[in-house]
């Protein structure tokens, strides 16, 4: 997966919150997008994976070194970010479930290979609403770390996750992450320390 960004830039109403992005975001490379809270950091990944327009510029995708239409873009993506909400009236069994319902697993990979990766045999049964903000996390993670895309988007991957689940994250990275385009958006460095390559969104503020 390749994406192209030209000129690109969004505003919320007369605000840039940025302007003249030109990048490309090459195959099989890691990437971070560096801000402090508030910078846009979420709100370039959301038109990377576009389900948000730019207000200015052009983004292209390529798959294969073939064009990606925008609407078809969600195919291509696995995104775990704190916006994303899970169906809690259903257990970790069923989300995993109806989650695969509309991806495929990774090769290797199925429910009860998620579920002995989370360590949560004993609540594979039980409503997520039951679970703690961690155990949650976690599965947003599990599922889009075995989801079989080209492109993995992670928005602050370990909120909420305690020092067992960072070493637990940084694990996934090193087993899923090879051979995908990979965009993390952080401000902590334990979360994109292994990426190769760093976008500041202050670069592309609008100067006064």
């Amino acid at each position: 997966m390749e994406i192209v960004l030209e000129n690109l830039g969004r505003r919320f109403n007369r605000d840039w919150i940025f302007r003249n992005i030109n990048y490309t975001f090459s195959s099989t490379q890691t990437y971070a997008i560096l801000g402090i809270n508030g910078s846009g950091k979420s709100t370039l990944l959301q038109i990377l994976n576009g389900s948000l327009s730019p207000s200015e510029g052009k983004i292209c995708f390529f798959y294969r070194h073939k064009i990606v239409e925008v609407e078809q873009v969600y195919r291509h993506v696995s995104l775990a970010a704190p916006y994303l909400e899970l169906i809690e009236e259903f257990t970790l069994s069923e989300i995993i479930d109806f989650h695969f319902q509309f991806k495929t697993y990774q090769s290797g990979t199925d429910r009860n290979k998620i579920i002995e990766l989370l360590q949560m045999d004993n609540s594979k049964n039980k409503l997520l609403r039951y679970f703690s903000s961690g155990m949650k996390q976690r599965v947003k993670l599990a599922l889009a770390f075995c989801t079989d895309t080209p492109l993995l988007m992670l928005d602050e991957p370990t909120a909420n996750l305690d020092t067992q689940g960072i070493n637990w994250y940084l694990q996934l990275i090193e087993q899923f992450s090879a051979n995908r385009l990979t965009i993390i958006c952080s401000n902590q460095e334990h979360e994109y320390q292994f990426c190769q390559n760093r976008l500041h969104i202050s670069d592309y503020k609008k100067k006064s």
